[in-house]
């Protein structure tokens, strides 16, 4: 009985996870893709090129840590009950939320800093020719 409950919170936990993180990943990527052609000046290819290795870096980091802190502890000596369940999966959720919501800001502060430094003038070079 009480491992039933705990696998009804993984099959819970699981789905909300990788819905959020797919959800994110498609606003923040779709919209920064206008960024990441502004950064590359125009080149359309390696911008939208770049952009996809950011989100498919960006899938496998979140789902590998909502993986890697699913484990359900429950150290109560009483049986689990679903209040318990719901509060455990409300603070793991709650939790993954926040990290994610670090993360796409780590993510676009990262566009608006490539953003600002392309928009830079680049220095020409002042290198002397030997002879």
């Amino acid at each position: 009985m009480e491992n039933s409950k705990i696998i009804i919170g993984y099959i819970v936990y699981l789905p909300i996870v990788i819905i959020l993180t797919i959800y994110v990943s498609k606003m923040l990527f779709k919209n920064g893709k206008l960024f990441m052609i502004d950064i590359f000046k125009g080149k359309e290819d390696i911008a939208l090129a770049t952009n996809k290795l950011f989100e498919i870096g960006f899938y496998l980091t979140n789902i590998g840590f909502a993986l890697y802190i699913m484990e359900i502890h429950y150290y109560n000596n009483s049986p689990i009950t679903s209040q318990n369940l719901i509060e455990i999966l409300s603070k793991k959720i709650g939790g993954f939320t926040i990290y994610l919501g670090i993360i796409l800001f780590l993510n676009l502060f990262l566009f608006f800093r490539g953003r600002r430094i392309s928009k830079q003038p680049t220095k020409p070079s002042t290198q002397q020719k030997t002879s």
